[in-house]
């Protein structure tokens, strides 16, 4: 059962604990997918059964404060977090995908990341007008994933109510591509 913010003490407590835990556990690898990059390799972290809960648990309580219809996961590690954020909120799952793997129509969105160009698709009837959602990823870097994934919930006119992240890259700055919108890491590093 997720731990509610209003528990202070005990989530500064355990927010720390956790921070520390996802630290060890996280892989880094260097010059992947290119030269330059360090990319934080999440799999270590949800293949520890105790630690992906706690992780899921932690996320679903930064989105306890707000009413939410339905969680949106951006492909592919967004996929996994999202899916165990929806099932802890009793929400419904919407997945966004990398272009053409959509089988009915689609809105899109196109996007620049930090080491390349990509194009984000919904399928149409995902959501509905007026829903209220999280849209949950593994990482926020430069902002331009989530970006793309506020303007298709934005565009059929449902609300993005938080975003979730379990890492945050803050010398990247993405968090100014949130427009405001309100976001939670669980880790900034």
């Amino acid at each position: 059962m997720p731990r509610r913010p209003s528990d202070d003490v005990f989530l500064d407590t355990a927010q720390q604990g956790l921070v520390s835990r996802l630290t060890r556990a996280l892989r880094e690898v260097p010059d992947f997918p290119r030269p330059g990059v360090l990319f934080r390799d999440i799999t270590t972290v949800i293949g520890d059964p105790v630690l992906f809960r706690d992780a899921v648990d932690a996320m679903a309580a930064a989105c306890l404060p707000d009413a939410v219809d339905a969680v949106v996961g951006i492909e592919a590690r967004g996929f996994v977090l999202g899916g165990a954020l929806a099932y802890a909120l009793g929400v419904g799952f919407v997945p966004l995908r990398k272009e053409g793997r959509l089988p009915a129509a689609v809105e899109s969105a196109a996007y620049s990341l930090e080491y390349g160009e990509a194009v984000l698709e919904m399928h149409a009837d995902a959501l509905e007008s007026g829903q209220r959602v999280v849209i949950v990823d593994d990482l926020l870097a430069t902002g331009g994933t989530a970006s793309a994934a506020i303007a298709l919930v934005e565009r059929i006119e449902a609300t993005v109510a938080r975003l979730v992240f379990l890492i945050e890259l803050a010398d990247l700055g993405g968090a100014a591509r949130l427009g405001g919108r309100p976001h939670s890491s669980i880790m900034t590093v």
